[in-house]
């Protein structure tokens, strides 16, 4: 499997500390089906600033690394973009990360809100030929709030990574709710586990499998855990996602606190 969303490369960000923690995450990666695996740091302006060459310099050193421990991982450039006004004069300066060198590009809201720019840049993003994945909109509260801005942003060609530990109740039961309503309305494309270490929020991904397939069935699962994962990291197109039919209503859980 294909893990695109992963804080492994050390001494980064808040993820792995050091090489003893990324080796350790990668153990529990292969252990869990992972073969490969997107670093993303944080890039984050005056607070974690990377550039291109350090996040491909870190990637292939981790990757020496893991060869010389006869660890079966391969590690891919990447990185994990705050949304800032400026993010468009980066990417069209050439200065920004993407997944594998691909067209992709995770980018991470704000967890308290959607900015009032967040749709101008997205689309500004699209006009140089990059297509963003918004990193775990299930977490955030201006979309828990009104689903509908993450309707209207995906009815506009973005894309959205549903976290592992959402799926399965680790961030608490309103945002676990949250991500199974986005992948019923087809709003959640890919799976990632945005590990950052090997004992709290680490590398796997088949613990959601259970929850996707009584969504979806066997084809959705297929679908957020292996192919799109695969296209991201091939820098092909995504399989869309349409809607599926619950007598549910959004609406009956929106009242529950967050935790």
């Amino acid at each position: 499997m294909i893990d695109i969303h992963v804080h492994i490369l050390p001494g980064f960000d808040d993820g792995a500390a050091d090489t003893q923690m990324a080796i350790k995450m990668a153990e529990m990666a292969v252990t869990n089906g992972i073969h490969h695996i997107i670093a993303t740091p944080h890039i984050i302006h005056k607070v974690s600033e990377h550039t291109c060459d350090e996040i491909k310099t870190a990637a292939a050193q981790l990757n020496m690394l893991l060869a010389q421990e006869n660890i079966p991982l391969k590690i891919y450039p990447g990185a994990e973009y705050y949304l800032e006004p400026d993010l468009t004069a980066r990417a069209a300066a050439g200065e920004l990360q993407t997944l594998n060198n691909s067209q992709y590009l995770l980018v991470e809201l704000p967890a308290a809100q959607v900015p009032p720019y967040t749709e101008q840049i997205l689309y500004e993003l699209q006009i140089q030929g990059l297509k963003p994945i918004i990193a775990h909109p299930e977490r955030n509260n201006g979309f828990i709030s009104n689903p509908k801005l993450l309707s209207e942003l995906t009815n506009r060609g973005n894309i959205c990574q549903i976290t592992t530990g959402s799926v399965v109740g680790i961030f608490g039961q309103r945002v676990k709710k949250t991500a199974l309503h986005f992948l019923r309305q087809g709003w959640g494309h890919l799976i990632a586990s945005d590990a950052h270490s090997n004992h709290k929020r680490t590398p796997q991904l088949l613990s959601a499998a259970g929850e996707i397939k009584k969504i979806g069935g066997e084809k959705l699962s297929q679908t957020l855990l292996f192919d799109n994962p695969s296209s991201i990291i091939d820098g092909k197109p995504i399989q869309p996602l349409a809607s599926i039919k619950t007598s549910k209503s959004f609406f009956h859980f929106t009242n529950l606190k967050l935790q």
